[in-house]
């Protein structure tokens, strides 16, 4: 590194006709070629002096012309701009709604595939059963137990519920087998009376409810007879008679309940009979009349 030495002075007053003193810098290896630059002329009048400033170009050797300019250094590269166009609302908004898309739809196939794999493992899970329900019960066994099982579908459906009818107009009685409480199930309602399809045993009921305004000593009769094309006249069944059921001047009703097991051919039809119709009351939960197969 080359050192410099230098020194500096000025008078404090500038003699008239003389050109003030400068301060410079002296290089010892006198390899720089030094080149003072005045001050501009209206500074010289002043009563004190500046300092001149030198200014040491490259030069080395000073036969050799200098170029009047020095070298520039190279600028280096410029900087990218690293920074993101900022993006505006609608962008926003578009990649939320996608990404809020994306995750329902991940959802959704989630559920349809547990949904999916529920189902199978209940359908291998009934299958599995089913084959070992198989393999304990016997072939002879199964086949017992499904005509068992048709057996009492079958007998089940052999029963018939009638309540009472008001629009009567002759004996025996008339009854509903439809609308309310009333139903036929493989017995036939035909000719005011139930008709019997299939012979068996058969538990038969009937329940009439007298009620009269005044009393009298009229006798009350209820009975349940049968009939059959095969054979003439008919067969009373069940019969109830009712006596002294009342005092007074007063109103009063009577119950009369028959049941009990027959055994019945087919086409037998059974039907029910009263001592008066005007006393019959025929609410459907007081008077009613009915069959099953047992």
């Amino acid at each position: 590194m080359q050192t410099y030495k230098g020194r500096a002075g000025a008078s404090p007053r500038a003699q008239p006709g003389t050109a003030p003193r400068a301060f410079g810098c002296h290089m010892e290896d006198h390899s720089k070629h030094v080149r003072s630059v005045p001050l501009p002329a209206m500074q010289q009048n002043l009563n004190y002096v500046y300092p001149q400033i030198f200014w040491v170009d490259g030069c080395a050797d000073t036969s050799t012309s200098c170029p009047s300019t020095p070298p520039v250094a190279p600028f280096p590269p410029p900087v990218p701009d690293r920074r993101t166009k900022p993006r505006n609302n609608r962008e926003r908004r578009s990649v939320g709604f996608l990404v809020i898309s994306l995750l329902i739809l991940l959802a959704l196939t989630g559920v349809g595939l547990s949904m999916f794999q529920i189902f199978h493992l209940e359908k291998e899970l009934a299958e599995l059963r089913e084959s070992a329900s198989t393999e304990r019960i016997p072939p002879a066994l199964e086949k017992l137990i499904g005509q068992r099982e048709q057996l009492n579908e079958k007998e089940a459906r052999k029963a018939a519920h009638l309540t009472g009818n008001p629009a009567q107009r002759d004996l025996p009685l008339e009854w509903e087998p439809v609308s309310g409480h009333a139903f036929t199930n493989g017995v036939q309602y035909r000719d005011q009376g139930l008709v019997i399809n299939e012979t068996g045993l058969y538990f038969v009921y009937s329940n009439i409810l007298f009620r009269g305004s005044v009393c009298s000593s009229q006798v009350l009769t209820h009975l349940v007879y049968k009939k059959n094309p095969s054979s003439p006249g008919s067969h009373v069944l069940m019969e109830d008679k009712g006596i002294n059921y009342c005092m007074g001047q007063k109103m009063w009703a009577r119950k009369s309940y028959l049941g009990a097991l027959f055994n019945l051919r087919k086409m037998d039809s059974l039907h029910v009979n009263v001592s008066k119709i005007a006393l019959v009351n025929f609410e459907e939960s007081k008077t009613f009349f009915g069959l099953f197969k047992l």
